[in-house]
């Protein structure tokens, strides 16, 4: 098929670009995930994280970049005090893969049925227009939670502006117990997300970042081969492992186990800069540089060695038409 002589076809060439961009020769995703907001606060100043200032957050973000974006595949940042500021200053590296959050912080609501947003004055066009090889979206999302129907529409209108803007999507979807509110925790937590992964993949988006789907305080390797392989089952999409503010040792575990399953790779934070957080501004940088670069550089080699590269799993991705003759005719925005 050539694309002067198809109707409608879809050339993902943007969409191919940015993946590459944000993973390994190999097609394997390091991603170094620093786009907390709030959240942020609590690490840098846990007894009094209102006392954080802007400019606080700012100052950690762009030393983190400058010390671990060169080391990592691509970096996630957010638009408020990430993202525009590390490219402004130079802080992460031209070559470097961008991810950019599209979601507001936190959810509005009650715990029983958090509603995700797009932030206010905010959009997957003005990420393309800062640079963004790829957009992120997270979720808030249980299957059984009465908003189950609206967070899916949410993913499919994202999903579909970063269709139309030729821009890859990364879909996080975490869970929560419908019930109560609280966390997911024992066979709850893996049908939780083992049944998410079934349902959003459907819906839209290009890779999923996924929640672990066991207890990490469960030590059973058995356990949790078996949560990841119904996960690999569940989605249809190529997926990655988010690290969830675990401690290094067990994320690489379970990392390990992910991958051994057929997940491509990590979006990873916490797990790596968490400690630089409280530091002074000296004893953070140099801590950063040594022992942060080498957890990052870990999961790098481990990812790369045992991943399944994004592009060998069937994805619309890898599904979109060769080019042909005249195919930059029907290349345009889709609806």
């Amino acid at each position: 098929m050539t694309g002067a002589g198809s109707a409608h076809a879809t050339y993902l060439l943007g969409t191919r670009r940015g993946l590459d961009a944000c993973a390994s020769p190999r097609g394997t995703f390091a991603v170094l995930a620093l786009d907390h907001r709030q959240n942020l606060r609590k690490e840098l100043r846990p007894e009094a994280p209102e006392s954080v200032t802007y400019a606080e957050m700012v100052d950690f973000k762009r030393a983190v970049i400058r010390a671990l974006a060169p080391h990592a595949t691509g970096s996630l940042l957010d638009p408020e005090i990430g993202a525009a500021q590390c490219i402004a200053d130079g802080s992460l590296p031209g070559r470097a893969g961008l991810l950019v959050a599209i979601e507001a912080t936190g959810y509005e609501g009650p715990a029983t049925a958090r509603v995700s947003r797009v932030l206010p004055g905010w959009s997957v066009e003005q990420a393309k227009r800062l640079g963004a090889s790829a957009a992120k979206l997270l979720v808030y999302y249980h299957h059984a939670a009465p908003n189950a129907t609206a967070q899916e529409r949410l993913v499919a209108d994202v999903a579909a502006a970063c269709r139309s803007a030729d821009l890859p999507l990364f879909v996080e979807p975490l869970g929560f117990d419908p019930v109560t509110g609280g966390k997911l925790t024992g066979e709850a937590r893996r049908r939780g997300v083992i049944e998410t992964a079934r349902r959003l993949t459907a819906v839209g988006g290009d890779i999923l970042k996924a929640e672990f789907p066991y207890d990490a305080g469960v030590d059973d390797a058995a356990a949790w081969a078996d949560a990841c392989a119904e996960l690999q089952a569940a989605s249809r999409l190529p997926w990655v492992l988010l690290s969830g503010g675990v401690d290094d040792a067990t994320f690489e575990r379970q990392v390990a186990t992910a991958c051994g399953a057929g997940a491509s790779g990590v979006l990873v934070g916490r797990s790596v800069w968490a400690p630089a957080a409280t530091m002074a501004a000296g004893e953070r940088d140099a801590w950063l540089t040594t022992e942060g670069r080498r957890r990052l550089e870990r999961l790098v080699t481990l990812v790369d060695r045992e991943g399944t590269p994004w592009h060998a799993r069937p994805n619309p991705v890898t599904a979109a038409p060769m080019p042909g003759d005249g195919w930059y005719r029907e290349y345009r925005a889709t609806a």
